[in-house]
């Protein structure tokens, strides 16, 4: 496990800045993969509930805005499936990802 972070043919001097920048590293891939797969979903969500929420906001009113939310409804539809569409590609590359971490864990470079 510790060729990990020391590869081969490393002198000894350059051990003192290669060990923990490859430390941080190996820590910080799974935090990264995790933040960017809960922005780019929590972003999606966002914005459905920010046109949901202006439709509903719509509705509320008499007259000509209250038949203007329909629009924003009308919006939703598409956005819906550019959501799906968005969950496949992130759990592509979630798995992809996750993939190419553990192979680097198990073949130690």
């Amino acid at each position: 496990m510790f060729s990990l972070f020391f590869p081969a043919g490393t002198s000894f001097t350059l051990a003192f800045l290669l060990v923990p920048l490859e430390l941080i590293s190996y820590i910080f891939k799974p935090l990264s993969l995790a933040i960017r797969l809960f922005c780019n979903m929590m972003a999606g969500h966002t914005l459905l509930k920010v046109i949901a929420g202006f439709a509903w906001t719509l509705m509320s009113f008499s007259g000509f805005l209250f038949l203007m939310h329909y629009i924003p409804i009308l919006i939703l539809i598409p956005l819906f499936g550019l959501e799906f569409g968005v969950a496949l590609i992130q759990a592509f590359v979630f798995s992809f990802l996750t993939c190419i971490y553990l192979n680097d864990a198990l073949n130690l470079h």
